[in-house]
């Protein structure tokens, strides 16, 4: 049975097998393999799963004398369209085993890039998470127990110990408010980011919002960089790598600048000077561009950019890491000092009745 083409994702699992395996390629093609046999030859090493059907279905598609580059653009969900076109590149200027090298490296500069920022991400999400889990646990149970005995006194009761019942009367019985609200939230999210309009607003909000949007910048221009740098360092005309670079970008904001810069190149203008006048590139960006364009090394040029924002990220990860775990020692640490407050609070006033 034929695999599905395009009808799944490619997921955590499926990129680093699809990482090996165009470097096995590459190898093999390389080392004056048949294509058809170096093809086999990765399927078989591969384990059962789709990713082994998807071989096998392109191995017999070159086999009736597909184009290999037709039979990968059949399955989008694995060879995004710069793959794609990478390698009808390659298959023109006969280098399919130096782009097949470069289409690796580049997978793997992505992915390196995309673990660091989730590596990054992790540590301060789990803190957060287990301290949140720790607050509602003590709210919901254990502050319950000793606040039930101030309210059998009687007497007033101060004003932080008001505000620790009303939380915890809130955490008890109204939880299910704040999950309704989150999911209601996350509802109208999906719908937006479905409608032109409410894309180009997430998107627009990301790049805007205080702390991390000159991190996702840095991270969109290090992929757009990277790719197009890479496609034309692989013969894929200009006009046809920005196409398939909009594909990748993943984002409403430059995309749309991308498309100004396409019309602008189709009636003979440089690159630089419409990203210039776009305003969402840097100026570094722009000049790199501007100077690769003048001495023929755009491609190195877009590369060395990428190199950089690259190291930019990593140094704004680091940096945003180590700010995120103070704000939340000193958050943890002020919300269970006002519930020690509050708590200790009425038995001050009891202590003083009593003496």
């Amino acid at each position: 049975m034929s695999p599905r083409r395009g009808g799944f994702r490619l997921g955590r699992s499926g990129r680093p097998q699809l990482v090996l395996t165009t470097r096995q390629l590459a190898t093999l093609v390389k080392a004056g393999m048949p294509l058809l046999r170096a093809l086999r030859t990765v399927r078989d090493q591969l384990d059962p799963g789709p990713l082994r059907e998807v071989f096998t279905a392109i191995a017999s598609d070159v086999e009736a004398g597909v184009k290999f580059s037709e039979s990968l653009s059949a399955h989008p969900s694995w060879f995004p369209p710069f793959y794609v076109n990478m390698v009808r590149a390659g298959e023109v200027g006969g280098l399919l085993d130096e782009i097949l090298k470069r289409l690796a490296e580049l997978l793997e500069k992505q992915a390196r890039l995309r673990e660091r920022v989730k590596s990054a991400l992790m540590y301060p999400a789990f803190v957060m998470v287990v301290a949140v889990g720790i607050l509602i646990v003590l709210m919901a149970f254990v502050v319950p127990t000793f606040l039930g005995m101030f309210t059998e006194l009687g007497s007033a009761l101060p004003l932080p110990t008001r505000i620790l019942i009303t939380a915890c009367n809130f955490v008890r019985g109204g939880w299910w408010i704040v999950l309704l609200a989150l999911a209601g939230l996350w509802a109208l999210l999906r719908m937006g980011l479905k409608t032109p309009r409410g894309r180009r607003l997430v998107d627009q909000t990301l790049l805007r919002a205080p702390g991390i949007g000159s991190l996702v910048e840095r991270l969109l221009i290090s992929r757009f960089a990277r790719t197009l740098g890479t496609l034309i360092a692989s013969g894929v005309p200009i006009l046809s790598a920005l196409e398939t670079v909009r594909a990748t970008v993943m984002n409403v904001v430059i995309d749309e600048a991308l498309q100004d810069v396409e019309r602008s190149l189709k009636v003979g203008e440089s690159l630089a000077r419409p990203m210039e006048l776009s305003g969402v590139f840097p100026p570094l960006v722009t000049r790199m561009v501007a100077l690769g364009e003048e001495t023929g090394q755009l491609d190195r040029m877009l590369m060395q950019v990428a190199d950089s924002y690259d190291e930019e990220v990593e140094v704004q990860l680091a940096g945003l890491t180590q700010l995120l775990e103070p704000l939340l020692i000193v958050f943890v640490g002020g919300v269970v000092g006002f519930i020690v407050i509050a708590m200790f609070l009425p038995l001050m006033s009891l202590t003083k009745l009593l003496g």
